[in-house]
């Protein structure tokens, strides 16, 4: 009986969200997103490579909080606690970082304001199908430009939390896949929500001091991609400065370095099975190296463009 009432409800014309556009939709999943308290097992998919994780979201004596853990591998887990996000990983002591959400399962930018999202994308309806034993919306994300890839969503009928996200190439070929196996919404938090707004977490770190940073620009950026992040460290391994600078349309992130270009020739670009494209290109006397899954033609034009003010 269930069945065919799904059945009904994906096919039915008269289902009470006929009539919401593609925005409205991704408006409605951005409201959910902050507001519904929801257990949610999911299997990420990249190449050969699956990853399942658990994501629990809710609200506790007026705190906001979330929990992600991933199943496979050596524990790796995420507590948010209002604005703060501490990591718990086997190899290390936690630490906490400001942040209004864990990144990881969703974009960042499906939580916010979904109109910043319309200088990259084109938003379109698509057809309606079950998956995690719920009706589901799609909805296209159509890249305006050839600087990213296509995505598309898909939005429970019921809640309009998300149910599955896919990353495309310009191909129509799947990249990457974030699905959901099973949705349980609640009304009281679990208790691994309600332990997790009582314990006493680590400070937060404080952020790379800049003094002695160079201050970079880019000439060239697609429309929609903005800087989101800029500091200089040291990676492992590296005794030179690196500078790191992150940009992000909201659906697609690219991490670009640099760092006093090395003798020998430079290494050739590299685009691996789940879409993710490298680059290095030398500009200056400084090694730029641009990551990120987007056309690798998108990172050899912002690398060529990075200036020093």
């Amino acid at each position: 009986m269930r069945l065919f009432l799904l059945a009904l409800l994906i096919i039915s014309p008269f289902s009470h969200s006929e009539e919401l556009s593609a925005k409205d939709w991704l408006i409605n999943m951005s409201q959910a997103l902050s507001e519904t308290q929801f257990k949610a097992s999911v299997v990420q998919i990249q190449a050969d490579h699956v990853r399942p994780l658990v994501f629990l979201q809710g609200s506790v004596d007026d705190k906001r909080i979330a929990y992600l853990e991933y199943l496979n591998g050596p524990p790796k887990n995420a507590v948010k606690v209002n604005n703060t996000v501490t990591f718990l990983e086997h190899d290390q002591p936690p630490y906490s970082v400001n942040a209004n959400l864990i990144q990881g399962v969703w974009p960042v930018s499906l939580y916010g304001d979904i109109s910043k999202l319309e200088q990259g994308y084109q938003f379109v309806l698509g057809g309606r199908s079950r998956i995690a034993g719920r009706a589901g919306q799609m909805i296209r994300f159509i890249a305006k430009d050839e600087y990213r890839y296509d995505a598309q969503i898909w939005l429970d009928l019921e809640t309009y939390l998300p149910l599955r996200y896919d990353t495309l190439n310009r191909e129509k070929q799947l990249l990457e896949q974030t699905m959901v196996i099973e949705l349980i919404e609640f009304n009281e938090s679990p208790s691994i929500l309600v332990e997790a707004s009582k314990h006493d977490w680590p400070e937060v770190i404080k952020q790379a001091d800049r003094k002695d940073a160079q201050d970079w620009q880019f000439t060239w950026l697609p429309q929609g991609f903005n800087m989101i992040v800029s500091d200089n460290h040291r990676l492992i391994g590296i005794h030179e400065p690196v500078e790191y600078i992150a940009l992000t349309d909201g659906l697609a992130n690219i991490s670009v370095y640099v760092a006093r270009a090395p003798e020998g020739p430079m290494p050739e670009e590299l685009v691996t099975r789940n879409g993710l494209s490298m680059v290095v290109e030398k500009v200056g006397n400084a090694e730029v190296v641009a990551l990120g899954k987007v056309p690798s033609q998108t990172l050899e034009r912002i690398a060529r463009s990075l200036a020093l003010k």
